[in-house]
């Protein structure tokens, strides 16, 4: 037992002891204990049914949080999350890290694909951190891995406090550099410029994150798809699962309860983001159909990005400036900023575009030039390549990938079958109200097939048990079993399907089939 855990005591134990009730009562419920030469006191990792569904469909991108270094927490805890359809964060999973070197590191990443039925994301993102690099190599060699841009400036700031005090204007100019750049070029002119006007051309820490730049900086990384569309602030600083529910000071035992709380909480979150999505109109500001079209598509949120890049299309006319064949290039700019114009690609035959913003493929929704050309060539609609599924209503109603939908097949011996039976039923009983409630007609319609349904409903339920009675009674058994719940989850094998279509490959510009989860 290492220096840690003896502080820790017996909050290991019950940590232990919770999760071996956890399983018990739910055989898709996943955990695992890291061999510590023979002892049970390895480090920890565990991921419920729902974690593990939620990967099913949002599993494209994830962030492995281990800051609980850097902010001195009294417990090493640390999640695998991501982004649900409302650009929330969802849960993949958890550990506890005891031990924290590379083989510990790369049991963990073995350990979390296992019990994500081996399904590689196609992005990860994680703190700076030389040993955890080494292990996503080892582990996720094909996922594209960026560091934590937020903790690379907080760190910049620390390390170059006199700097920053003695030209205030520095951070600012630093900043503009990092999020503004648009280009390589740009990019590669603005650093050597920057570090040349402040004396630090041979600043160590600053030479270090430039080596580091391909893993970090966003014109580098725009490539890959890592479901960003929201402020820095928020994707990196605030967009954490368990924010405001564990801190420095929490104990183990009670970092257990606070992670059911956050838990209960951001499940009533997506609950609520699904009834305003489904039941709410959002305010449309143009005429276009398309507009219609992706109100009646996206999450709200999802929507309001959409509806921005759209409104935006209006100060960003395409000029064409070549024609060849079935593909004509434009260029789109702003108003007065006819200098920063982006270059979209556009086959009339397949109706197609490709920006080199690179908006769609880092975050899954379509730019505001693309929208400009498709206005110039009479494109009402939005061709359904771009329309990420992940980021739609209908996210979690069957498999990922685009708007082309797939039907849902529900295992029908797994107890993960439970989950995504819930989720299927929700999502449907949450379009039924928003139909039943429309007029006094259509109300009385659906209660009146809701009394049905739930004298159905019962009968069913009463042939089942009846039927597993008599079977255990056969067997010479008294306990009630549904057989629906048996599973052989603990091999971490699950019924969770392929999520993704494609992988990236580094020399190569990604297509949109990198963007979507694929199931068979």
């Amino acid at each position: 037992m290492n220096s840690r855990q003896r502080i820790l005591g017996g909050g290991v134990q019950h940590v232990l002891d919770y999760l071996r009730r956890m399983r018990s009562e739910n055989p898709a419920f996943f955990y695992a204990v890291q061999d510590d030469n023979g002892s049970s006191n390895g480090n920890i990792f565990w991921a419920d049914a729902t974690a593990r569904m939620n990967y099913h469909y949002f599993g494209d991108t994830i962030k492995l949080d281990t800051s609980y270094r850097a902010n001195c927490y009294s417990v090493p805890f640390a999640t695998f999350t991501g982004l649900n359809h409302h650009a929330q964060p969802v849960l993949f999973g958890c550990a506890f890290l005891f031990s924290e070197s590379e083989t510990s590191l790369v049991w963990l990443l073995q350990t979390w694909l296992q019990a994500m039925s081996a399904q590689k994301p196609v992005s990860i993102t994680t703190d700076t951190d030389h040993l955890i690099q080494m292990a996503i190599a080892h582990v996720l060699p094909e996922t594209r891995h960026r560091l934590c841009k937020w903790s690379i400036l907080r760190d910049t700031k620390e390390k170059l406090t006199h700097v920053c005090q003695t030209h205030p204007t520095f951070e600012i100019e630093f900043m503009k550099c990092i999020n503004e750049a648009e280009t390589l070029e740009e990019f590669e002119s603005q650093w050597k410029s920057l570090l040349e006007r402040y004396y630090l051309t041979d600043n160590e820490f600053l030479q270090s994150i430039y080596i580091a730049r391909h893993h970090w900086v966003p014109v580098f990384m725009r490539e890959t798809f890592f479901g960003d569309f929201l402020s820095d602030e928020d994707n990196d600083a605030k967009n954490t699962f368990f924010d405001g529910f564990v801190n420095a000071s929490t104990s183990i035992q009670l970092l257990i309860k606070h992670y059911e709380k956050a838990i209960t909480i951001w499940h009533e979150k997506e609950f609520n983001a699904d009834l305003d999505s489904n039941n709410t109109t959002p305010i449309l500001k143009t005429p276009s159909p398309m507009e219609k079209q992706a109100a009646d598509l996206y999450t709200r949120k999802v929507f309001m990005k959409f509806q921005q890049e759209l409104v935006e299309t209006l100060a960003n006319p395409a000029t064409k400036i070549d024609d060849s064949g079935a593909i004509t290039t434009y260029h789109v700019a702003k108003f007065g900023e006819e200098h920063k114009a982006h270059t979209v690609r556009f086959n009339t035959l397949e109706l197609t575009a490709n920006c080199s913003c690179l908006m769609f493929e880092f975050s899954g929704i379509i730019c505001r030039h693309v929208l400009s050309v498709f206005r110039a060539k009479n494109v009402l609609t939005l061709p359904s390549q771009y329309i990420l599924k992940r980021w739609t209503r209908n996210a979690k109603t069957g498999g990922g990938g685009t708007i082309e939908e797939n039907p849902l097949e529900l295992p029908s011996n797994s107890q993960e079958s439970l989950t995504m039976r819930h989720n299927s039923l929700r999502q449907e009983a949450i379009k039924f109200v928003e139909e039943g409630a429309k007029s006094i007609h259509s109300y009385n319609v659906a209660m009146n097939a809701l009394k049905e349904a739930a004298k159905k409903v019962s009968a069913a339920k009463k042939k089942n048990t009846d039927k597993t009675q008599v079977t255990n009674m056969v067997n010479g058994c008294n306990q009630g079993v549904d057989e629906g719940d048996i599973d052989q989850a603990d091999s971490g094998q699950s019924k969770l399907k392929r999520a993704h279509q494609g992988k990236k490959k580094e020399t190569k510009k990604p297509n949109k089939t990198q963007l979507t989860r694929k199931v068979p």
